[in-house]
Formats: C-alpha cells, structure tokens, sequence
C-alpha cells in the first residue's frame, strides 16, 4: 500500500450561543492541515444540527484561507437540493478556489424530512424523485452545455451572450463523488462517472464481514468504471479515466495525548465498539472498527485492513465529540507519525512538517 493522497473529513462543530467560534475554529483547522502537508480537507453537511449547513458557502471561505489543499464535502443529501441551483452555488465556490472542490453526494430521503420536507419543497415531497436522478441532473448542469438553440441569447448591460451555467468551471464535473455503501450504489456511481467515497459504513449484502464487504464494492466499481458497460462489451472511449476511490476511517492516535485525553479517547473506541459485532436492520448496516492506539498500533491494523490496502487514497473520519485541539493533535499525529509509514509524502516540504511537529501546539499533550 502507497497512501499519496491524505485527507481528513471533520464535522465541523459549533456551541449553540456561539457558532463563529466553532466555524472559526474548522477553517483554522483546513488551514493548520494545510501547514502540516494534507492534501486534502473536507467538511460535512449537516442539516438542524451544530454543523455545516451550507457545504458550498463554507467551502469558498475555506478556500480564502488555504491555497493548496483540495476543498471537499461528504456529503451533500442532494434531496434538498436544487440541481440547477446548487451547481451554480458549488462552481461559484470552485472558480474562488482555483479548481479545488471535491463534492460528494448522497441520494434518497434526506435526514429530518419529517420536519424539514415541507419547508424544502412545494407540495407533497414525498411524492418527489429524490433518487440518483437529481445528482445527475446537477452533473449535467455543471458540464457547461449551452441553454436553448445555437441562435439563443441574453442580454445583460453590455454582453449579449449564449446562456449557460455561470461560472463556468471546467473540470469540476469530473471532480464529483458518491458516497457509496452498497453494491447499488457503487454500480450507479461507476455507470454515472463519479468517483467513489467508502466510509466506515457499509451494507453487509453476502457477509458479516465489514472489510470483506467493503473490498467486494471496491472491486465491483474498480471494474465498472474501467468498462461502465461491463464485461463482454466494448471498451470505453479512450482517454476515459478510471474514478478515484477514497477510503475512510476513524483513526486516533494516542502519542501526544496526555493520559487524560488518551483515557477518554479509549472510552470512546469503547462505547462503540458493539455496533461493529453483527450487522444491524434490514439492510445489515456493517461498521467498520475505530482505530485508536499508538501510531504503531494504527499502522499495523492499516497494513492489514485489505480495503485501505486497496485503494492510494486515505480519508480521516474526525469523531463528532471530539474538541478542536484534540483534532489537531489527531491530524498532527498521523501527518507526522502515521502516514508517512503507509508510503504518503506531505504536500509542504518535508523540513516544514519537521518544523511543525516541533514546535505546533498540538504536539504536547493536550
């Protein structure tokens, strides 16, 4: 396994009486990851909760405060959304930062639609597509194609022009994801040309296994995405790339964590450890284990988790309780002890990375 690309994904927390300060505190974070050589950061979207509403809002500012790091989200319930509408928001948001939103998405009935459905959509939404179509739609939208006839225009003061999404942002089409967790949905991803995000949850369709299962969706959608119409059929057009792949897990290391920290650390592992024993519900929900321990401890149980092993591209799965120094001390870790280990080179020079292992704030204890 050679990790070249490193990123964390963070929930993006605030208190309730202050939400700048919580905010503040995550952007700093995209910019303290940055520091450390991180390839990439990406935020939730979270709706009625303390969290990120808006991913494209939050990501433009991001984008002010890095100037290097791939800007992401994990992800968009396309539900709520209107696939016209958020495409120009997301490549607005784009075009500020240089070309470097990575968007992910997911479909189907959004969360809280029993108390929100009705302030989203007109009309009974629980007659509405919110399926794959809608994601398609948005990935339309942002291809750039013009509107109307070859002779249609509109005027605006002083332009004539032919209509089409605006801004323009070219390539951010191929710079969208699905968060895919069972075989429907890596099949959809591959066929749609979306790259594929693979969590800490999957459906256990022909196993218990949380690892097995998950290495079976890799593979099917490696193959997918190679040949989208699949085997015994033509081959793609050339110059068709195959979609990145992506893996995520809960990984907190211990090593400069004072004893406090690493005590409440472990009891978080603890207090989630029985849901990764069996699947749960009719789907068979599979959840992949925490990996907490030392930094020798967490590359052993990488090296030998064959769906990381799979993929060059490792996602961090911050804990939602967690506090900002402790997220910190968490990226400080891996960049500096972890993933180095695991074949990654950080982005910023490596006497950079020295020099904030040594001297960052989230080196001592915290």
């Amino acid at each position: 396994m050679t990790v070249t690309t490193l990123a964390f994904l963070t929930p993006g927390n605030f208190a309730d009486d202050d939400p700048y300060a919580g905010l503040e505190a995550t952007l700093r974070l995209f910019e303290f990851a940055e520091r450390l050589g991180f390839d990439g950061g990406w935020i939730r979207q979270r709706h009625l909760e303390h969290g990120v509403g808006s991913a494209a809002v939050f990501l433009a500012a991001a984008g002010q405060r890095t100037s290097r790091l791939q800007l992401g989200t994990a992800v968009i319930p396309i539900g709520y959304e209107s696939p016209f509408r958020l495409a120009e928001d997301l490549s607005l948001a784009d075009v500020l930062s240089r070309g470097r939103l990575q968007v992910g998405f997911s479909a189907g009935t959004p969360p809280h639609a029993e108390l929100i459905g009705d302030l989203v959509f007109d009309g009974d939404w629980r007659t509405y597509d919110l399926s794959y179509g809608r994601i398609a739609r948005l990935r339309d939208n942002l291809r750039g194609d013009f509107l109307g006839g070859p002779d249609t225009v509109i005027h605006s003061p002083g332009n004539t022009q032919r209509p089409r999404l605006q801004p323009y942002s070219k390539g951010l089409v191929d710079r969208l994801w699905y968060g895919g967790g069972s075989l429907r949905s890596i099949r959809w991803a591959a066929s749609a040309g979306l790259n594929l995000l693979a969590g800490n949850i999957v459906s256990g369709e022909t196993t218990d296994d949380f690892v097995t299962a998950q290495l079976a969706h890799i593979e099917e959608y490696r193959a997918l995405s190679a040949n989208p119409a699949g085997p015994g059929t033509e081959p793609p057009a050339p110059g068709r790339q195959p979609g990145r792949i992506a893996v995520g897990r809960v990984v907190v290391p211990l090593d400069s964590a004072d004893a406090a920290t690493r005590r409440r650390y472990v009891r978080y592992a603890e207090s989630r450890h029985e849901r990764t024993l069996k699947p749960h519900g009719e789907r068979r929900t599979l959840f992949a284990p925490d990996v907490i321990g030392t930094a020798d401890d967490i590359v052993e149980r990488l090296l030998a988790d064959a769906a990381v092993q799979a993929v060059d591209e490792l996602r961090l799965e911050l804990p939602y309780e967690f506090e900002p120094a402790d997220y910190e001390q968490i990226l400080h870790d891996v960049a500096g002890l972890v993933a180095p280990r695991l074949g990654w080179s950080p982005a910023a020079p490596a006497s950079t990375v020295a020099t904030i292992a040594s001297t960052s704030s989230a080196a001592p204890a915290v």
